[in-house]
């Protein structure tokens, strides 16, 4: 989907969903130098961040939640910054399932 602005029609800079954004954004605000701090602040694996930035995976609900923790920004100014325009959430529930243990 493509947006085009018109002259009378101004589209601001957080119009298409960048999670980099998001992260570039956290490791500023909160005067961190690279994605391994920011990881560690958060507490997830370096990958993890990196596959976020990559766009290999979405920034859940459980990872904007822990990045409100420790940024103090609101959910909704996260899901701003990344350029999240939803008015609703919603996930498929596996990261609420249980893993099967043999």
């Amino acid at each position: 989907m493509t947006i085009r602005a018109s002259a009378s029609n101004v589209i601001d800079d957080f119009v298409t969903y960048d999670p980099s954004r998001l992260l570039d954004e956290l490791i500023e605000k909160l005067c961190l130098q690279s994605d391994s701090e920011l990881a560690r602040t958060i507490d997830v694996a370096p990958t993890v961040i990196s596959k976020i930035r990559h766009r290999l995976i979405p920034v859940g609900p459980i990872m904007l939640i822990r990045m409100h923790e420790v940024s103090e920004l609101t959910i909704g100014e996260l899901r701003l910054l990344m350029g999240d325009r939803r008015q609703k959430m919603r996930h498929n529930g596996q990261a609420l399932k249980p893993q099967n243990v043999e």
